[in-house]
């Protein structure tokens, strides 16, 4: 599906991309959940669910540039982040197909409470040492593959790349360091999108014009959010601070408005 769009949705829409990838290049993941607020109430994308499947294309395109540096780097433990993402892919499906089922006002409340338990998570995250390698083992196989389930459902039915959840679950399975984490996690998060993204594109329900200005501005973004994030390595917990304050306003304004209490 595709919308004609005006020259300043198009605006919009890069300017939206870039936000978001500069927030994933500042933090370090969980950008992605400004995506489809930013285009249903700034871009005007009209309807939740075309909002959702566009996301998921953007999201999955810059999660994938975005893996390919800290793969270089060295900061993707691959194995662990195979189990995980074939794990978390079957619950994507399941969870997407469930997510175009549901009411998009009331799946963009939903995900506005979900955004405000995400937040208190962010607040509450202690970064971790890099030195110690983690690998895939009998003891947190388990672990890692009913994490991946239930995040891949999240993921799914709410149309979001999940790197938000997927950083402290990693955490939680395997007890990796928060660095390798977040690496491990793009495997994942590009793998959901993919999913999402097929399943809402094969209804008809991805704008794909605006789909390649997002993730056009994304690819900007993570560049420039990089930059800063090295710089200002030494506050990366203020900054998490920060970014979780954003995800609370943002998250009271899209229940303000699912709720009718603004227009």
């Amino acid at each position: 599906m595709t919308a004609t769009l005006s020259g300043l949705q198009m605006l919009l829409g890069g300017a939206s991309g870039t936000l978001v990838g500069f927030t994933l290049g500042l933090v370090g993941g969980g950008g992605s959940i400004l995506a489809v607020p930013l285009l249903v109430y700034l871009v005007g994308v009209p309807g939740a669910h075309l909002a959702i499947g566009t996301s998921a294309v953007a999201v999955a395109a810059n999660a994938a540039a975005s893996l390919a540096g800290h793969a270089r780097a060295g900061h993707v433990r691959w194995p662990c982040a195979s189990v995980f993402a074939a794990a978390g892919v079957a619950g994507a499906f399941a969870g997407s197909a469930l997510g175009r089922s549901v009411d998009g006002q009331a799946l963009l409340a939903a995900f506005a409470v979900l955004m405000l338990v995400v937040a208190g998570l962010m607040l509450r995250r202690k970064d971790s040492g890099v030195d110690r390698v983690v690998r895939l083992n009998r003891g947190n196989a388990p672990a890692l593959i009913g994490t991946g389930l239930a995040v891949g459902a999240l993921s799914g039915f709410f149309g979001i790349g999940g790197g938000f959840l997927i950083v402290p679950g990693l955490v939680f399975a395997t007890g990796m360091p928060m660095l390798q984490a977040i690496g491990t996690s793009l495997v994942a998060v590009t793998a959901f999108g993919l999913t999402t993204a097929g399943t809402y594109a094969a209804a008809g329900l991805v704008d794909w014009p605006l789909a390649g200005l997002f993730i056009l501005g994304g690819l900007l973004g993570s560049i420039l959010g990089g930059r800063v994030a090295r710089h200002l390595a030494r506050r990366r917990g203020a900054l998490t601070r920060v970014f979780a304050g954003l995800i609370i306003l943002v998250a009271l304004y899209m229940l303000a408005r699912s709720l009718g209490l603004i227009g």
